[in-house]
């Protein structure tokens, strides 16, 4: 007979290690995938492509965002969480999990659990520019409110593209510590909210380049220093020079692995209670049985690594409730 789990987590990042210490503590002996490459990431997250990590609690001199991955993650194997470094290829959700578990399918391999815990968060969307892989986190970057304030970024000329409600709020954040914000827009309008356009009509370190497009990113031997864009109007080309660029057009949820199991929004984030991490039943407001989602993979507002932390505590504690 196989082992049923008390509790698999899927993925890792600080959500998942959040909830891996926790569901220890409660003496659930939880099971970890942290996923293998999954989305071109290495498994322990977004984090491990970042570099000084300022807003994390704990740290007064700053940390590496490689370092405190490792940090979380050795912490939860010694809280004697069991960590396998696999992809989840799919689940099968119970139910009635106290009669028939939930299964999670790993290489061809099946394991049940009572309780699911999804962690898989969201992957910030990118152009794929040239010159984008050599800068990433190196003057490249796609989230202002984690990066805006790192010393690469201070009193330089800095550029976001998009033309969204994020692109006038990052525009706006980049303001503070740069000396000037160009947003590239690639129409000849903005499609954010008339409160947000005027904030960056208004904002007089705010340029707005219309109907141009970013086309090469190019640097000296380790930080980005200008760019090449494109007005697809006049079709005319020119350079500017830019000490970082922001992408703003938006994440992507990785979710696809639960083929429409739990209820998605419009855009593929899991719906859950409202204050709670209870995922809800497809295209339904009601609960579905012991699955918990919470971090970037429910959060398309704020997607930092200590909210990530905070839902996924309440997960933890809410599974811990279920299974006593």
């Amino acid at each position: 007979m196989s082992t049923i789990h008390n509790v698999i987590i899927i993925w890792s990042w600080p959500a998942g290690h959040t909830a891996a210490i926790y569901t220890w503590r409660a003496l659930l002996e939880p099971l970890m995938f942290e996923w293998w490459m999954a989305w071109w990431v290495a498994a322990w997250g977004q984090l491990t492509t970042t570099t000084e990590v300022e807003n994390f609690p704990g740290f007064p001199t700053w940390i590496q965002g490689p370092e405190l991955m490792m940090n979380m993650r050795q912490q939860s194997a010694n809280s004697w969480c069991t960590i396998q470094t696999k992809t989840v290829d799919s689940v099968v959700v119970s139910e009635n999990p106290l009669e028939t578990p939930h299964k999670v399918i790993v290489w061809a391999e099946e394991f049940e659990t009572r309780t699911l815990i999804i962690c898989t968060w969201a992957i910030a969307k990118r152009l794929g520019l040239p010159g984008e892989e050599t800068y990433w986190q190196n003057g490249v970057s796609a989230c202002a409110v984690c990066d805006w304030a790192l010393p690469i970024f201070r009193n330089k000329h800095l550029v976001v593209i998009w033309w969204g409600d994020s692109a006038c709020e990052e525009a706006n954040y980049l303001t503070k510590f740069a000396t000037k914000v160009t947003m590239i827009v690639r129409r000849d309008e903005l499609r954010a909210s008339k409160v947000m356009q005027e904030r960056v009509k208004n904002n007089e370190k705010i340029e707005i380049l219309w109907n141009t497009e970013g086309k090469e990113i190019f640097g000296n031997d380790w930080l980005m220093t200008w760019m090449k864009i494109h007005n697809n109007k006049t079709d005319e080309q020119s350079e500017i020079e830019a000490g970082g660029l922001f992408y703003a057009i938006g994440h992507k949820p990785n979710t696809s692995f639960l083929h429409n199991q739990v209820h998605l929004d419009e855009t593929g984030y899991i719906k859950v209670l409202p204050g709670t991490a209870k995922a809800l039943r497809p295209e339904s407001d009601e609960i579905l049985p012991w699955v918990f989602a919470a971090g970037d993979v429910q959060d398309k507002v704020y997607r930092q690594a200590i909210t990530s932390a905070w839902t996924w505590c309440m997960a933890a504690i809410e599974a811990e409730h279920f299974l006593s």
